[in-house]
């Protein structure tokens, strides 16, 4: 009987195409608009890393100026995380911050180039669920030795390499020499949730590094640095400052784990204290990677007001579908009521008539996924990869299946008044007119 009634949906379309068409168009623009904004929220605002995020926690220590009441700084200074990474008191752990240099590739003819690096210790890879294609991370040692070892992306890989496996072959980076010792596989989480200080949805890194290197080496930071108070001059100024520029990450297995951590870090911070640093009060935290994309509020307000513009938009396409449905269904009255005098029940006109306002949904969901991948395309346009990485902003399946959801059932709910209009008709005054 469904397949019956698909066919009735589709005669009854082919003998009124401009009225149906309409309402496809008008169920395509509402629900792509609305999708394209969908999208972007479903992404931006989605888990990066649902495996273990609520087993990876970031750290807040209040080491602001004393004279303000502002929040306490989102990431640390050198010497605290000098001194957290030292004290090894997490399961796993990692101070990380964003890096620049310059690659010095062999040949003759191959010119330098400028890549965005990060220094990040030996558990970042474990932690984050990071893929390699070749290799394997470096180890603690190398962390503890100032080992001159680096980890490079596919695409760096690629560009170097031709992408043949380059493990164990020497890099020239920052006028120095490191040995390759792994290329990472296709790894871009977005939100960028390990380093939301510096643009959460920008490129990824090329090039990581351990981080126990990123001072001695004097490599360029390229992140956000603030300072409450000015440091002192020089590089040891600089990084004996109450400067913060490094995020740090620490994995923790469970809640019993995340106390005796809240408590290690209160601890050090009294310890601090003694020693004339942090004058503010003491207020530590540890955030799961939901709950600091919640605080950093890295789903942009603009995102919010795109959304409620979006809905509104396609609650006026609903509104005109629904008078579109009127007029098409009523304009078949004298068909329903030959049909009810024939003994049709009022039930199964009415399903007849939900699955024909079924079959114009999914026609409009078919053409809004064109409307939405459009809408996508125009975005990464103003966008630009200047701005953010774009590759993200497309189309994924669960986003597709929801589009072409949506359309069936936002249709079939504009079309009930419609139907139940059409299905209450008087037959006998139809039947006059026959």
């Amino acid at each position: 009987m469904f397949f019956y009634y698909l066919r009735l949906s589709a005669l009854s379309y082919r003998r009124n195409p401009i009225l149906s068409s309409l309402m496809v168009l008008a169920i395509a623009i509402g629900v792509g608009a609305y999708m394209v904004i969908f999208t972007l929220n479903y992404v931006m605002g989605g888990n990066p890393i649902p495996q273990k995020s609520d087993q990876l926690f970031h750290l807040q220590i209040d080491s602001g100026n004393p004279n303000t009441e502002s929040d306490p700084p989102e990431q640390l200074t050198y010497i605290d995380a000098r001194a957290l990474i030292e004290a090894d008191a997490a399961f796993r752990e990692t101070p990380s911050s964003k890096i620049s240099g310059i690659i010095e590739p062999e040949g003759d003819d191959a010119r330098p180039f400028s890549v965005i690096g990060r220094g990040a210790a030996a558990d970042f890879f474990t932690m984050f669920n990071v893929p390699f294609l070749y290799g394997t991370p470096w180890d603690e040692s190398a962390d503890r030795n100032l080992q001159q070892v680096a980890v490079i992306t596919k695409e760096l890989n690629e560009r170097l390499f031709g992408g043949e496996d380059p493990s164990g072959q020497t890099l020239r980076f920052h006028s120095s020499n490191f040995q390759i010792v792994g290329v990472l596989d296709d790894w871009a989480p977005v939100p960028k949730f390990y380093d939301v200080n510096n643009n959460p949805f920008d490129g990824g890194e090329e090039i990581f590094i351990p981080w126990n290197l990123v001072a001695p080496m004097e490599f360029s930071r390229s992140g956000n640095t603030n300072c409450w108070k000015a440091p002192d001059p020089g590089r040891e100024g600089f990084l004996n400052s109450e400067c913060v520029w490094i995020q740090y990450w620490v994995e923790l297995r469970d809640g019993e784990e995340e106390e005796d951590y809240l408590q290690f870090l209160n601890n050090y911070v009294a310890e601090q204290k003694e020693f004339g640093r942090m004058p503010r009060p003491m207020n530590n935290a540890l955030f799961d990677v939901e709950e600091w994309l919640l605080k950093e509020e890295v789903l942009p307000n603009e995102t919010k007001i795109l959304s409620a513009l979006a809905a509104m938009l396609l609650a006026v396409c609903l509104l005109n579908t629904i008078g579109l449905l009127l007029s098409k269904f009523l304009g078949k009255s004298g068909e329903i009521g030959v049909r009810q005098a024939l003994g049709a029940h009022k039930g199964s006109l009415f399903m007849q008539h939900v699955i024909e306002a079924g079959f114009i949904g999914l026609l409009g969901g078919i053409i809004g996924l064109g409307v939405a991948a459009a809408g996508l395309e125009g975005i990464k346009v103003v966008l630009g990869d200047d701005l953010m990485m774009t590759d993200w902003i497309q189309l994924n399946p669960p986003v597709v299946a929801v589009t072409l959801v949506l359309a069936i059932f936002a249709t079939i709910a504009a079309g009930f008044y419609p139907i139940w209009r059409a299905c209450n008709v008087n037959p006998a005054i139809h039947l006059k007119t026959q």
